[in-house]
């Protein structure tokens, strides 16, 4: 199974598989951007990712960089 089996679980990258089991794609680049020294930057990455269902590391660069 390439997806989550209940995908109204998804949120901030958690899916909950056709099992029960809640699991977390966590991508490298997004712990890179949310301990940026840049507390505003890492903010607004924060406040994006929250809104997002798919992590989209473009779209949280986007956010970093206030666009």
């Amino acid at each position: 199974m390439l997806g989550p089996a209940i995908p109204e679980s998804e949120q901030c990258g958690w899916a909950k598989d056709r099992f029960g089991l809640s699991w977390q794609i966590v991508p490298k680049r997004l712990g890179e951007l949310l301990s940026d020294p840049d507390k505003e930057k890492a903010n607004r990455v924060l406040n994006a990712m929250l809104e997002m269902k798919k992590i989209d590391v473009e779209e949280l660069e986007r956010a970093g960089k206030g666009n």
